[in-house]
């Protein structure tokens, strides 16, 4: 019996992780898991654990490690005939250590882009409010530079996607995220991929899934 290819992928706020995951679930036989979307579903369906979540962030308070370990294993357990990649945790060291007991991970992906390229492609990130559409004046601009294409109407910058917020940002996960490597590392499991592009560490990290798991498509596919 062939055991499940089971994932993690770690990497900064704007290293790139959803077009990364995205290429993902579409070369190879892998279900994308958001840790953030099974807290919210939980929450939605009013699930014992999710109505314990809940009252911890009616509170403004974290949601505490074994709850949230809990929440994902038995999503993960749901899945247990699937390959999967954990997305958006774990998020601490003891999240790490706790989830090792629970489920045997093979590999944690982790995507290293300077974070002077980071706070640049975010501080090009423009939304329009009213509807949440996305732009970057670099790869994705608007029709009419600082209007909303459909409305015409102009478009804003979150006060958490400026320079000086970003930069606090990755400072503290930087400093958060180094256990939960470290851990990794530690166990043997730890595969870093570097660039500053998605399109830079994509060819690697699927050079590197094809030795691990089958793919849909043939190598010269892989775009």
């Amino acid at each position: 019996m062939i055991r499940q290819f089971r994932a993690l992928i770690l990497g900064a706020p704007g290293s790139g992780k959803g077009t990364i995951s995205s290429r993902i679930i579409r070369k190879f036989d892998i279900k994308h898991i958001a840790s953030g979307d099974i807290l919210r579903n939980n929450i939605l369906n009013k699930t014992e654990l999710g109505n314990t979540a809940k009252t911890y962030m009616d509170k403004g308070q974290l949601v505490p490690n074994d709850i949230m370990v809990n929440l994902i294993t038995d999503e993960l357990n749901q899945n247990s005939k699937v390959n999967w990649l954990l997305d958006g945790f774990p998020r601490t060291r003891t999240q790490a250590e706790i989830l090792s007991k629970k489920v045997q991970v093979d590999v944690a992906l982790n995507l290293v882009v300077p974070f002077d390229v980071i706070i640049a492609r975010i501080q090009q990130r423009w939304i329009h409010a009213p509807s949440g559409r996305v732009y970057n004046t670099d790869f994705n601009a608007p029709k009419v530079p600082g209007h909303d294409d459909i409305t015409g109407e102009k478009l804003v910058q979150r006060d958490d996607d400026k320079p000086e917020a970003v930069s606090k940002r990755l400072e503290i996960y930087s400093q958060t995220v180094k256990p939960v490597l470290d851990f990794y590392k530690d166990a043997g499991i730890l595969e870093e991929f570097h660039g500053k592009t998605s399109d830079e560490m994509w060819p690697l990290i699927f050079k590197f899934l094809s030795s691990r798991t089958p793919c849909k498509a043939d190598l010269n596919d892989a775009k």
